[in-house]
């Protein structure tokens, strides 16, 4: 079996360096350049066998001669052969510790450098097979912006609760459609892609036993993501992301204090009952009674402290879950059989999707979702959820 070299000429690598140490920091780099946003494989050569390629640098942090990069007079006598001291680099950034930007590069830099590379390859590769999940990816315009969803992105964010299985994404994109949110005819077109989609690539996969798990990164205007939840609620295993402006990225960011919820009801419940749904925004009453009228029952779930990044842990999105349950129910027994529940959804895009994944479409109430319409400077109706129709064929 041939020998993991360091590059085709023997510059790259010490004397003083024993075969074992070379091939353990192969081993903890996982073959990669460990310099920070770099992570440039580096066994395409020796794996195609050929040997005059250049294949990396196993480098000495402080260098193995006291005249060398960061050398010491004893201290490179004593680490040349430690393999806390060297680093799996590629030729261009073996060149920048070294030569171009020596000064930038103190001893304690390169050291940070190699324990976060050590320490994401150890997370990464002591996943078990059972945390694989696939990656269903919704997406949809927002306005004139198309939904910035990145699969590498999405991937990485992942980790370490998941990993990507199948190597690829289900996705369900209808990007660059010449409809805005708007429209009428956006939500039709939208809807039926949507539902043709979820079939073929979700549904039937799902009948076969294809798919075990499946984690949710979706981005799209309210009420389709409230549609894309009513049809993902059959499905146990499963998680919907969060994507979080600060930091930016799909991962849990699990600090800050929990959401403090406030639940409101009418005190006259004669009226057209609305569920006014605000985390991100404040909605006032008044924007209700203006797409209903007057005569409004308003029931409301909201944040004390609503802004665009509220949902930054799990434990929250659960206990939202628990309380528009507790409404959808609540609001049936108030109002009767044959009432409607209009939405006013002003949500985070997780809390969005859970709202279409706890409605129970034998049990509860239809739901006439409405959107924001900038156009008309206020709320209009979009989507209708649950008329008598048969599961997964939307009404016109």
């Amino acid at each position: 079996m041939a020998k993991p070299p360091t590059n085709g000429s023997r510059r790259g690598r010490s004397n003083k360096l024993r075969e074992r140490t070379v091939f353990e920091i192969w081993v903890r780099a996982a073959g990669r350049c460990q310099y920070p946003g770099c992570n440039r494989i580096l066994l395409g050569d020796l794996l195609a066998g050929n040997r005059s390629g250049r294949f990396g640098f196993v480098a000495h942090i402080v260098a193995d001669a006291p005249n060398g990069p960061r050398g010491d007079p004893v201290r490179s006598h004593e680490l040349a052969d430690d393999i806390r001291n060297v680093m799996l680099l590629c030729g261009t950034h073996h060149k920048v510790v070294d030569v171009d930007e020596l000064l930038a590069h103190p001893e304690e830099v390169l050291l940070a450098m190699k324990a976060a590379h050590e320490e994401r390859i150890q997370i990464q590769t002591a996943i078990s097979e059972e945390r694989a999940s696939h990656v269903l990816i919704y997406g949809a315009n927002i306005g004139r912006h198309e939904a910035p969803l990145s699969f590498d992105r999405i991937a990485r964010d992942m980790m370490p609760e998941r990993y990507p299985a199948g190597g690829r994404p289900i996705a369900i994109e209808l990007l660059g459609s010449p409809f805005t949110d708007y429209e009428a005819d956006y939500w039709s077109i939208q809807r039926r892609v949507l539902h043709e989609w979820f079939g073929t690539q979700v549904r039937d996969r799902l009948a076969r036993r294809e798919i075990n798990h499946l984690s949710v990164f979706a981005l799209a205007p309210q009420p389709l993501l409230i549609e894309l939840g009513t049809l993902l609620c059959d499905i146990a295993l499963m998680e919907v992301r969060q994507l979080h402006r600060e930091p930016s990225g799909w991962r849990w960011a699990r600090d800050g204090q929990p959401i403090s919820y406030s639940v409101r009801r009418p005190a006259e419940r004669t009226g057209l009952p609305a569920l006014v749904l605000a985390l991100s925004a404040t909605v006032t009453e008044e924007r209700i009674t203006v797409a209903l009228g007057p005569r409004a029952a308003v029931w409301a779930i909201a944040a004390e402290q609503p802004g665009n990044d509220v949902m930054r842990r799990p434990e929250d999105l659960q206990e939202f879950r628990r309380l528009v349950r507790m409404l959808f129910d609540e609001i049936k027994a108030a109002h009767g059989e044959d009432a409607v529940i209009s939405i006013f959804p002003v949500l985070p895009v997780s809390a969005a999707v859970e709202v279409g994944r706890v409605w129970m479409p034998k049990a509860d109430l239809p739901l006439q979702v409405y959107d924001q319409n900038r156009a008309h400077g206020g709320f209009e109706p979009a989507l209708l959820i649950g008329t008598r129709r048969e599961r997964g064929h939307p009404a016109a």
